[in-house]
């Protein structure tokens, strides 16, 4: 099969489209022949060594397809391999998130940890949805467990990620406080609900989410940005808020003094990743369901902005870090 993968960290020219041998499913997994590769931000730094990985590495770790191959289903003990008793099908359409690299045309995942995708979502939206609409999912209903009417502030509101959490918020019946870079993508987050849209380029955010809330400021802030953006962040909330610092997309956050949370209102401050909000099956499939659910009933709308071969990764993760996308971005084999 052909993949991607990388043989040292670095930019995007570290990036290989190379013929290697096609992996076969052993104990407890199934392989998925991919019709769609869904591209994220934890891929480049999985390229830059930001986050490391045993190399040579195959990146990306998310995609959706149909099972072609299973291994042994002998179940043994109640490790993460072990088939579940409703187990997938060859034929069966699926995807997953996290467990298995994804830039190539086969990818080896264990049994208990795909989704079956439903005939009314297609492939690439199942892909383009699930790591970005997971994580929508948990920062609204979990991290931050929002109510209606309450304000939050949502940077890269017109992002891939942002897109889905700007939805999920305004199905809860938060008011939305969106950051953008552009007129453009101010356009798409109105489109989407955002109660207000904030040009950083042009305005200063601190300045408009205290304007916008009778200087009360927000119960939370959901931040995908780091390091640009993450003290005037804290200066966004009101007493006892939360920074909810999920992302890296400008750089990793220096060390935060725990003082300076007391000083600004007795904050918290909380650094979740996906993994640990889809640890478990039900937790993972329950979130999956709803996800799904929206998408077929029309609740919830996936964008996505382009989609790119997956021998021309390297372009498609330029084009990522340029932050020009407003939506997904996709590779199909």
């Amino acid at each position: 099969m052909f993949a991607v993968r990388i043989h040292e960290t670095g930019g995007p020219d570290v990036l290989r489209y190379e013929e290697i041998e096609t992996p076969q499913p052993g104990a407890g997994q199934v392989r998925v022949k991919l019709h769609a590769i869904g591209i994220n931000y934890i891929d480049t730094y999985h390229r830059t060594g930001l986050y490391k990985l045993p190399l040579p590495a195959i990146l990306g770790r998310e995609g959706a397809g149909v099972i072609d191959a299973i291994g042994d289903t002998k179940v043994g003990n109640a490790d993460s391999n072990v088939p579940p008793p409703d187990m997938p099908a060859i034929g069966e359409r699926v995807a997953f998130v996290l467990d298995a690299p994804s830039y190539a045309e086969y990818a080896l995942v264990p049994a208990q940890r795909v989704v079956r995708v439903p005939n009314a979502v297609s492939f690439e939206d199942a892909a383009a949805v699930l790591l970005q609409g997971l994580t929508a999912h948990y920062l609204c209903h979990s991290a931050y467990p929002l109510k209606a009417n309450e304000w939050c502030l949502l940077h890269a509101a017109a992002g891939g990620a942002g897109q889905l959490t700007l939805q999920v918020a305004k199905m809860i019946g938060a008011r939305v406080i969106g950051t953008v870079s552009t007129e453009e993508k101010a356009r798409v987050a109105r489109a989407l609900g955002c109660d207000e849209v904030i040009n950083y380029s042009q305005d200063d955010f601190v300045a408009r989410v205290r304007e916008l809330s009778d200087g009360k400021g927000v119960s939370v802030v959901y931040d995908s940005v780091g390091k640009d953006t993450w003290a005037k962040s804290l200066d966004c909330l009101s007493p006892r808020g939360m920074l909810v610092l999920w992302g890296n997309a400008s750089g990793a956050t220096p060390p935060i003094d725990p003082l300076t949370l007391m000083s600004k209102g007795s904050l918290y401050l909380t650094r979740p990743t996906l993994g640990h909000y889809i640890a478990t099956r039900e937790e993972y499939q329950s979130r999956a369901r709803d996800l799904f659910q929206w998408l077929a009933e029309g609740s919830l709308r996936v964008r996505i902005d382009k989609t790119f071969a997956l021998r021309d990764a390297a372009a498609a993760q330029r084009y990522l870090e340029s932050r020009a996308a407003a939506g997904k971005i996709l590779l199909k084999p």
